[in-house]
């Protein structure tokens, strides 16, 4: 399942690329995505942190992910540091949640990766011109 959601963080990271038409002096200006990569920012943190400690063995995959996403959008200023805080949110919001790995937690993992799915799936949709 996680596999799946990977390509889709990897599709949507590849549309951003795509979609990228701002010249570099605007970069600071939000995108009409921005909410979108901002929520998924905070998942993949959530991720980071839950498969971690539920034993997935992916090592630095989420946080991979998540630099992959600033890589393709390259976001400087207040919106990197929004992206960035999202992360560090989700990942730092299930920490304090969470030290053991529980069958709430393998809840969350299923429905964060159903989520982000769904808004990789949704901005490919929306953005994929």
């Amino acid at each position: 399942m996680s596999k799946h959601f990977s390509r889709l963080v990897l599709a949507a990271v590849i549309l951003m690329s795509a979609c990228r038409v701002t010249p570099a002096r605007a970069q600071d200006a939000a995108a009409p995505f921005d909410g979108d990569l901002q929520r998924l920012a905070e998942i993949l943190g959530t991720l980071h942190y839950l498969r971690g400690i539920c034993g997935a063995n992916e090592g630095a995959k989420w946080r991979n992910e998540m630099q992959a996403l600033i890589d393709a959008e390259t976001p400087s200023g207040d919106r990197r540091a929004r992206m960035i805080a999202g992360f560090n949110r989700g990942y730092n919001g299930f920490q304090q949640t969470y030290r053991t790995c529980t069958p709430a937690a393998t809840v969350a993992i299923r429905r964060y990766i159903e989520e982000g799915s769904k808004i990789s799936r949704d901005l490919t949709a929306r953005y994929a011109n």
